[in-house]
């Protein structure tokens, strides 16, 4: 089995191969999905990610649903996760030294009533493993709500098995932008 090093490095590689305009269209197809999703069509709060260049790209998800549900995106804060409801783009601050976009509101009061999570990831398996960038934001986070998590990735970020470790958070279900019958199955298994 690869490791974690090896997987990223291999997963960054196979991203620079994309184009931007592959990604936003592999993104559109992973919220398709998503959206079909009964979970995620019931839920009223969910947490979602901001995203960067090379993830699976949420800003026009996000602003189609804002209005919607309760959209709460992650604030970093020294090693750990604050949450924090999405208000509009001119709510958004950018986080330099991590080069991201956070919420500049309050904490989220009620984070116990958060529904469903929408995690990134560097990379998934079969099992529905997740790994990350390596901080363990999501990993101390996760544990802390009473949410139903999806791992949303593109295709070449699954992987039959990766290194899964004791702190290591698992998904309920990872949704990718493969057009197989397991990722259809998958999308309906509530």
């Amino acid at each position: 089995m690869k490791s974690k090093t090896e997987i990223r490095r291999e997963v960054n590689r196979l991203k620079s191969l994309m184009t931007e305009e592959e990604l936003i269209c592999r993104s559109a197809r992973v919220w398709t999905r998503v959206e079909a999703n009964l979970r995620f069509r019931q839920a009223a709060s969910v947490l979602l990610y901001w995203s960067m260049p090379g993830e699976v790209e949420t800003h026009n998800f996000i602003r189609r649903w804002h209005n919607k549900k309760n959209i709460i995106l992650p604030v970093v804060d020294g090693n750990r996760l604050r949450l924090a409801l999405f208000e509009g783009e001119q709510s958004l601050r950018r986080n330099t030294a991590l080069n991201l976009c956070e919420p500049k509101g309050n904490d989220y009061p009620t984070p116990q009533s958060i529904e469903l999570a929408i995690i990134p990831g560097v990379a998934f398996d079969r099992s529905n493993h997740r790994t990350g960038r390596g901080r363990g934001y999501y990993d101390r986070l996760l544990p802390q709500l009473n949410t139903y998590n999806i791992g949303v990735c593109f295709d070449f970020q699954l992987f039959d098995s990766i290194p899964f470790g004791e702190y290591d958070v698992s998904m309920d279900e990872v949704v990718s932008d493969a057009q197989t019958a397991n990722d259809q199955i998958s999308i309906n298994n509530v």
